[in-house]
């Protein structure tokens, strides 16, 4: 009902008041309402706007702060990143497996240079460039790739350039130095600083300059300083690279270094070792020189041609890094044999030491190294085996006689053999599984009994590398039985495993071990890991093709198949284990067949009793005997015709 539509009558008229009163009032009411509403409204656009308003201005300043100032955005990840790098680096400098490869020397070497990337301007950028410039530099010595050098003086030459204030500008322009042979011209205030007496400054950079220790090898100098140094003409030649964890990486390392011609070794660095002593065994065919130092270290060497205009012969020579000479070495060792005139060591830097060879005459040489203690051999082989000329009326034809030619011819006459007794002296080998028995007392015994019956049986002259405890390095054995000019090395040792029950007679050879066993059994023999035993793996590849490895595999069948089928007529569980082949550090080298026996597992209880029995000795002795005159016999049916009494000598 409108109240304001039906005037007149006072009741009415008193009802329409009342509506408009409240009508009025919900009115009021509304408008106050709204006018409240309208309040809060425009408070909270103006906070609103207020808030944008402070927000667009944080961003821009934001925004501008950092346009300014790019290096504080990635200054923590540059600084990240390089010490990721850095680790990196730990890592492949540990791992001597990986050194081998270049694809690990480039992730290692992309990690700086994504520090370097990250802040190219910030307090970070040096120092990864600089880490960079150094890789690369390791990465050239081992792959002697001009673009690898490059790379590296590259990135010497952008801190020069870019950081002029920075530490690394003198360390940069050094490498450069050692490179090149240039030196970077300093600035006047730089020159003053050094004329007035900065030299002790620069002695802490050039220390400080030190930061990776793979990189121990020695950069030719510009001149030499003494007469052991010698000029850069030389030949490239190849080095053993580091060991190898395991067999796959072994042989992988082989295929990589016959095709990249690596040229040095090196270990990790154990700061500076003293040479101490060199040593040589000669004949007229062959010479081993072994370089001795109190430590482990990195190494390069050169073959350098002769040099008529200042005659001076052709000569080989051996740097040792971060080294001194010891104080009672005898610098100059006079050879004079066949082959080589002399060996001398000389102090060739500061901390650098060269051992150089005169050579007369030569057709191969290998170099490696041995651990446990560390040391450095050079071995020497003569022309034997290059053309004969004619003879005045010889109707022959001038022939060119093989390495299997020889092989045949030397089998014609089996007049030498070495027995080598495995350890002794300080080194007692395995123990056995009954207290008091160790191995170099048992193979003792064993090749005193061998030598007899090689004596009578095979009318043989025999050499013994010991008759007595005495301690022999393990290329001095082999050393030994080259110069005495032998046609057979046989050396005796007894089996040992962690693995009680682990039993058995196998025969090895020189060559690429083929499982994890043979492995550890040459670490054990070798007194090292088998981290070590790589640099032996890497070197036999140029074996592979010598008529010995298989004239010795031979050997090792017939003297296995006999050992094993003469004790098992007298004694039960004989286990047959095989023929084998494993890099040992006492084969190495040998120039004749030359194998390695485990009698029996020392280890053993059973074994070690029986190694220790008469009867067993003198039936496993017979079986060796057996063999290597079912060995000759096959090359040469009439080599037994004759029957003379025959010599022997002991090592002593």
């Amino acid at each position: 009902m409108n109240c304001r539509k039906r005037p007149g009558k006072p009741e009415m008229i008193e009802k329409r008041d009342r509506c408009r009163r409240k009508d009025s009032k919900d009115e009021g009411r509304d408008n106050l309402r709204n006018w409240e509403n309208k309040k809060i409204g425009k408070a909270n656009v103006d906070r609103l706007r207020s808030r944008t308003r402070g927000m667009i201005c944080l961003i821009a300043a934001a925004f501008l702060f950092l346009l300014l100032q790019p290096c504080l955005l990635f200054a923590g990840d540059a600084k990240e990143r390089y010490f990721e790098a850095e680790a990196a680096y730990k890592i492949l400098r540990n791992n001597p497996a990986k050194q081998k490869y270049r694809q690990y020397w480039l992730e290692c070497i992309k990690k700086f240079e994504y520090a370097y990337k990250d802040d190219p301007s910030g307090a970070w950028a040096p120092p990864s460039l600089y880490m960079s410039g150094r890789l690369y530099l390791e990465l050239y010595k081992r792959s002697r790739k001009t673009a690898d050098k490059n790379e590296a003086v590259d990135n010497f030459e952008r801190i020069i350039k870019k950081f002029p204030g920075s530490r690394y500008k003198s360390k940069a322009a050094d490498e450069i130095k050692k490179i090149t042979g240039t030196v970077v011209s300093k600035k006047p205030a730089e020159q003053k600083d050094l004329s007035s007496g900065a030299k002790k400054k620069e002695a802490k950079e050039e220390k400080n300059n030190k930061v990776a220790p793979v990189a121990s090898q020695q950069e030719e100098p510009e001149k030499p300083r003494d007469p052991v140094k010698e000029k850069e003409n030389y030949d490239q030649v190849k080095t053993p690279s580091e060991p190898a964890d395991t067999l796959k990486e072994i042989i992988a390392a082989i295929n990589l270094r016959a095709s990249s011609g690596v040229e040095s070794q090196a270990p990790k660095s154990q700061g500076i070792v003293t040479v101490m002593d060199l040593r040589y065994w000669s004949n007229p065919n062959y010479t081993r020189i072994v370089i001795d130092a109190d430590g482990e270290t990195g190494y390069t060497h050169r073959l350098l041609k002769q040099d008529p205009s200042l005659n001076k012969p052709q000569r080989l020579f051996v740097d040792l890094a971060n080294s001194r000479l010891g104080a009672n070495i005898k610098k100059v060792i006079p050879i004079n044999d066949d082959l080589l005139s002399d060996a001398r060591a000389g102090q060739y830097e500061a901390e650098a030491v060269r051992v150089a060879v005169d050579i007369k005459s030569f057709k191969t040489y290998k170099i490696f190294s041995l651990k446990n203690p560390f040391r450095i051999v050079i071995d020497v082989w003569g022309n034997r085996g290059e053309e004969v000329p004619e003879k005045d009326g010889d109707k022959s034809e001038e022939k060119k006689i093989g390495v299997g030619d020889l092989a045949r011819q030397f089998a014609l006459g089996v007049k030498k053999i070495t027995i080598d007794m495995g350890h002794g002296g300080n080194d007692f080998g395995a123990p056995g599984y009954i207290k008091g028995i160790h191995e170099k007392d048992i193979v003792l015994k064993l090749g005193k009994i061998l030598a007899g019956k090689i004596r009578e049986e095979l009318n043989c002259e025999v050499i013994m590398t010991r008759t007595s405890d005495k301690y022999l390095t393990l290329e001095e054995r082999t050393a030994i039985s080259n110069t005495k000019n032998s046609d057979i090395f046989i050396s005796i040792h007894t089996n040992a495993a962690r693995n009680k029950g682990a039993y058995g007679i196998e025969t090895y050879y020189l060559n690429l071990a083929t499982d994890d066993e043979a492995i550890r059994v040459a670490a054990r023999e070798n007194a090292t890991s088998t981290k070590n035993i790589s640099d032996l793996q890497t070197i036999l590849n140029d074996l592979m093709q010598n008529a010995k490895i298989n004239e010795s595999s031979r050997l090792a069948s017939y003297v296995q198949e006999s050992v094993c089928g003469n004790l098992r007529g007298k004694f039960d569980l004989i286990k047959n284990k095989g023929v084998k082949q494993a890099p040992f550090y006492v084969l190495l080298g040998a120039q004749m067949p030359a194998i390695l026996i485990e009698t029996s597992f020392i280890s053993n209880k059973r074994e070690c009793e029986r190694l220790n029995n008469p009867m067993y000795q003198d039936l496993l002795c017979d079986g060796i005997v057996k063999g290597i005159k079912n060995y000759i016999r096959e090359i040469n049916p009439a080599a037994f015709l004759s029957t003379s009494p025959a010599k022997g000598t002991g090592g002593g």
